[in-house]
């Protein structure tokens, strides 16, 4: 079967499944997930019975965030983050299928109620996808129905001017892009922009908190054929290199598996399937200037390589650009709690820094970072090493 061909059916098999899933649960949809009791008590049944997911990328938000659900079915992890997110914060859900979107727009009312706030909203529109606003679509189709190749020239002509001008995500607009389970149903061909759409929709600075299932091993032409498995969550499973290669791609840095089931979901031909979640972040990209900082690598490792190739290694002070020292440095940053930020004793304004060749790993001598005539002398009073005196 021709990749087109096979692509159509998996978008065909996806969309139904799931709508109707949306009416009555399908249990081989999901793997057991442990949830915050807490921020279930105010869900409707309704919406916990068609819960489809393979993790809880919620834990990774924080209050204020403005957060983007990719695949948000029926609602249920947008309203767990938005009581995570708070008043000032906002929640967007995104999904194609009209009888999900139909069941988490439901209970809006009910749940700004109960959340003290209308701080969720859900929009139509395919996740690989995210300039293009489907209701909007939707609607012009009402009023100019296809009926020749010309009808079809005008439509894709509508669209790409909603992308260029209304688009459904702008960009660079979001915190957190979260997702539970859903990324695996996208085409194969389609998973490239998928990526980018994530990437492009996050500020600098921001994060995604993934989702998803995931084989140990190539999943074979055999399997991925089959539009059922495909949308049970088991044909189109990225491999575990391959999801987090796929961030590495797009140019995504400080990827890390937060969690990873120690068990397989499903066994298939020998295959496991199992569910991971990953995190991964984006501002990695832009100028380097010299400010004479540096970074100290605490360990356990001997050295370890970032995703811009700069070495570090153990318990030395290595010369970074001012970037990659704020990059690291930053509240969150995946990297925070492995390293001692080294300030240079005198600011270097960054309208006045030189540019720092970020090719090489050069380690930073004291002198750069206290000044070439630091010569203080101090002598402290008391004690260093407690009552008893000097050891």
């Amino acid at each position: 079967m021709s990749e087109n061909v096979t692509g159509f059916f998996v978008e065909r098999a996806v969309r139904e499944r799931y709508a109707h899933a949306a009416q009555k649960r399908e249990t081989a949809l999901c793997c057991p997930v442990e949830y915050d009791q807490e921020y279930l008590k105010i869900l409707p049944r309704e919406i916990l019975e068609r819960d489809y997911g393979c993790g809880d990328p919620s834990q990774f938000v924080r209050p204020g965030e403005v957060v983007l659900d990719l695949g948000s079915g029926g609602g249920k992890i947008c309203y767990i983050v938005a009581q995570i997110v708070g008043p000032q914060g906002k929640v967007i859900g995104v999904d194609m299928n009209d009888d999900m979107l139909g069941l988490a727009r439901k209970y809006q009312d009910e749940m700004a109620e109960k959340l003290g706030a209308r701080n969720v909203e859900f929009r139509k529109g395919k996740i690989q996808d995210l300039r293009l606003d489907l209701e909007e679509v939707d609607e012009y189709l009402r009023t100019n129905p296809i009926r020749s190749s010309a009808d079809l020239q005008l439509l894709e002509e509508y669209c790409q001017a909603l992308r260029l001008n209304t688009p459904l995500i702008e960009d660079n607009s979001v915190d957190v892009v979260v997702s539970n389970c859903v990324l695996n149903l996208v085409k194969e061909e389609d998973r490239r922009q998928l990526f980018a759409e994530i990437f492009r929709v996050l500020k600098v600075g921001g994060r995604a908190a993934i989702s998803d299932i995931v084989s140990d091993e190539e999943v074979p032409e055999s399997l991925k054929n089959d539009p059922t498995l495909w949308s049970g969550c088991i044909s189109g499973a990225f491999t575990e290199e391959g999801f987090l290669k796929a961030f590495e791609n797009i140019g995504f840095y400080g990827m890390e598996i937060v969690k990873r089931d120690d068990k397989p979901w499903q066994t298939l031909e020998g295959i496991e399937f199992r569910s991971v979640t990953v995190v991964a972040h984006k501002g990695k990209q832009g100028p380097c200037y010299e400010r004479n900082q540096a970074v100290i690598y605490k360990g356990p490792w001997k050295t370890v390589t970032d995703d811009d190739g700069h070495t570090l290694f153990r318990g030395e002070r290595m010369a970074v650009c001012d970037k990659t020292f704020r990059l690291y440095m930053r509240e969150g940053s995946p990297y925070e709690q492995s390293l001692i930020a080294i300030d240079p004793y005198d600011d270097i304004p960054l309208e006045t820094a030189k540019a720092f060749n970020c090719s090489k790993n050069a380690r930073r001598h004291p002198k750069e970072t206290k000044g070439q005539d630091y010569k203080v002398t101090e002598i402290g009073e008391g004690s260093c090493c407690g009552p008893d005196g000097c050891c």
